[in-house]
């Protein structure tokens, strides 16, 4: 007799209209009664993960289109998002997760050949400040980094990011002492920096002056060798992107930056001396140095030629031993446009 009253399974739509209503209560933040508003954030929990089964379909089905079309279209219909995203700290760590699942599918959901979750980020930029902003609270900073690098998929929302003042305070997220957070800022960071090639390439040549002076001393000079290392990896992948030509032309025409990479390469941590190299054979290949550069490398030529001839890395790498190759010929052919063999006492580097 019991399965005859078995519940009627809820629409998408359904799903979507009942998980607002809880989320408005939830975040109302009103019920005096505890054992009430446990009950309901146990419900929406419930509903959080009913939402995700719909999208990303289970054990036992696989998820159906029109489905997750319905749902896509009532979730963003009103503001379901901006409700999730504000009543995530309420909630425990499970429901959080299917909660990040849930909105990372969604910004992937089109309805009619559209991706709605970017039309309605466009008009909701301020949740990207929420987002971002999480990382000066440790209790949601995972869950909300999390989110807003799902969203940064959408070139618009990863150049609002990108302009807004949020990206001086990276500086900061990256040397949190507290090592999940700063690996997950930096994983926010690179992606900002990496996936949106040409809005990448306008935001590093307008901001240059700044954001190098804040990358070289906050990070490529930090006293953590994990802020090095991620650091110095990462200007690599920024300056041998072909999009971003003008700025590693500009970078690499730099004394201050290519002393800093020469230090790099004196790093007692064999990673951080490998990175250094990748960047630091941009120097050297530069087929336009400025005088105060070739100075530098002919200055330290010895040395560097030394430091190179017994340069290597752990496992055969014909790449590297091609680039180390090509290095040192160039160095070893490098003299002064007025043939003086040392410049000026102030150049001088040691290797």
């Amino acid at each position: 007799m019991k399965g005859l009253f078995k519940s009627k399974p809820k629409t998408p739509v359904e799903l979507v209209k009942l998980t607002r209503e809880l989320l408005m209560y939830a975040n109302r933040n009103t019920e005096t009664r505890e054992k009430k508003r446990e009950e309901k954030i146990s419900e929406l929990s419930k509903l959080i993960l009913e939402i995700r089964t719909v999208l990303l379909g289970s054990d036992q089905s696989e998820p159906n289109a029109d489905a997750c079309e319905q749902l896509t279209r009532e979730f963003f219909r009103e503001d379901t998002l901006r409700l999730l995203i504000l009543c995530l700290p309420k909630l425990e760590l499970g429901p959080r997760r299917d909660a990040t699942h849930v909105i990372a599918n969604l910004q992937r959901q089109r309805v009619e050949s559209k991706l709605i979750a970017c039309s309605y980020l466009e008009d909701n930029f301020d949740l990207m400040d929420i987002l971002i902003l999480g990382y000066e609270d440790g209790d949601i900073a995972l869950t909300y980094g999390a989110i807003a690098r799902e969203c940064i998929r959408h070139q618009s929302v990863g150049k609002y990011a990108l302009e807004s003042q949020h990206m001086k305070n990276f500086f900061r997220y990256l040397q949190n002492p507290n090592f999940d957070i700063a690996s997950d800022a930096q994983a926010t960071f690179k992606e900002l920096l990496t996936r949106h090639k040409s809005t990448v390439a306008e935001f590093l040549s307008k901001n240059y002056d700044w954001f190098f002076k804040e990358y070289n001393s906050q990070l490529l000079e930090s006293p953590s060798y994990i802020t090095k290392r991620h650091a110095v990896k990462l200007l690599g992948d920024i300056l041998l992107d072909r999009s971003n030509s003008a700025v590693m032309v500009k970078y690499v025409s730099a004394l201050a930056n290519l002393r800093i990479l020469m230090n790099l390469l004196r790093d007692s941590n064999k990673n951080i001396q490998f990175e250094s190299f990748h960047v630091f054979k941009l120097f050297v290949a530069n087929q336009n140095k400025p005088p105060e550069i070739i100075g530098v490398l002919v200055t330290n030529k010895s040395k560097l030629l030394r430091f190179f001839s017994d340069f290597n890395v752990d496992k055969v790498n014909e790449q590297f031993e091609a680039d180390k190759s090509l290095v040192i010929k160039e160095i070893a052919t490098l003299e002064l446009s007025d043939g003086r063999t040392v410049c000026p006492n102030d150049c001088e580097t040691t290797c």
